[in-house]
């Protein structure tokens, strides 16, 4: 039988709604990220300057509260704000089926936690190798590099924290909004989407991880944050809860940003590549054996709440609750 939505959308049809709405998400983007650039730009100043000088402007000192709001906002309206009026569409109201559910546990949390840990082990080889490669083109080396370095600024620009209110408000801006708004777009909407309707998991959760990576504009990265999303994937398919895979990126999001701050308060050098471990091939693989284990753990930890979220899902699927709820299931 041909998987549909809630509301009978195929897998086609969602995935063309998916797309409509990343695409109204991102002309509503520019429009928030040019109104705050006017906001800081000079007055006088014509809109084709504007445009041309705004990644500059925005760098200033001055202007970097302005900065942390157009990338909390741009990631919103374009991650969020998609993912929600796709999900309103083809599904109804109910972020349930955006990976909503109060049906997990702290095991999972800290189990997730260690399966990203792990899988940036595996991952830090692999931008070694990417480096590598890339050095033998020097063209492509000198884009990637520059794709990194304008990167890098940004993010020690927005970092760049003097004091512990800074630091707290950051943990949002920074750390908190944006793992979230990921979250949901990449795993709660399209994985979501894939898993159902091509029912092949891993082909799917791997379309997501690729797609998620292009987006981060990153050549010597790309192989790495493939690698991490597979990992958050995975953990949302064996989880079913959108909640688990925020709370463990924002974990990750944390540690670095609190090690960026650690080094502004010491008066040191912000330096993004000390947030990446250094780690030798071997060790990668010794990560790969600590994933086996910790998803052996997950799913153990995380079965009592998957069942309960499968009978949610059965009710809200079908006009007889009754028939699909587990006899020991509590649905409430």
């Amino acid at each position: 039988m041909e998987y549909k939505s809630v509301k009978g959308f195929t897998g086609l049809g969602q995935l063309g709604v998916l797309f409509v709405f990343l695409g109204a998400g991102f002309i509503l983007t520019m429009v928030v990220q040019m109104i705050i650039g006017m906001y800081v730009t000079p007055a006088g100043t014509s809109f084709e300057q504007m445009t041309q000088t705004l990644q500059a402007t925005m760098m200033k000192p001055e202007n970097i509260g302005a900065l942390r709001l157009s990338q909390v906002l741009g990631t919103f309206t374009f991650f969020f704000l998609s993912a929600l009026g796709y999900s309103l569409v083809t599904n109804g109201k109910s972020l349930f089926w955006l990976g909503f559910s109060k049906y997990f546990n702290i095991g999972q949390v800290l189990i997730a936690f260690g399966i990203i840990y792990a899988a940036s082990m595996c991952a830090s080889p692999l931008a070694v190798f990417t480096k590598n490669v890339l050095a033998h083109y020097p063209s492509l080396n000198s884009m990637a590099k520059t794709m990194e370095d304008a990167y890098n600024a940004q993010v020690l620009a927005m970092s760049n924290l003097k004091s512990w209110p800074e630091f707290v408000m950051a943990l949002f801006i920074i750390a908190f909004f944006p793992a979230m708004f990921e979250e949901v777009l990449f795993r709660g909407a399209l994985q979501n989407l894939l898993v159902k309707w091509w029912k092949k998991p891993l082909i799917a959760i791997l379309v997501t991880s690729v797609i998620f990576s292009i987006i981060h504009m990153s050549i010597y990265l790309f192989l790495s944050r493939v690698v991490l999303s597979l990992a958050l994937g995975m953990i949302y398919h064996k989880g079913k809860n959108i909640w688990v895979n925020i709370i463990a990126h924002f974990i990750n999001n944390a540690l670095g940003l609190a090690m960026l701050f650690y080094m502004s308060m010491q008066k040191q050098k912000l330096d993004v590549s000390k947030l990446e471990p250094k780690v030798a091939w071997y060790v990668g693989l010794f990560g790969v054996g600590l994933l086996v284990l910790f998803y052996a753990l997950f799913e153990r930890v995380s079965k009592n709440e998957v069942a309960k979220i499968e009978a949610r899902e059965n009710i809200l699927q079908h006009d007889d609750p009754i028939a699909t709820l587990g006899k020991n299931v509590n649905p409430n």
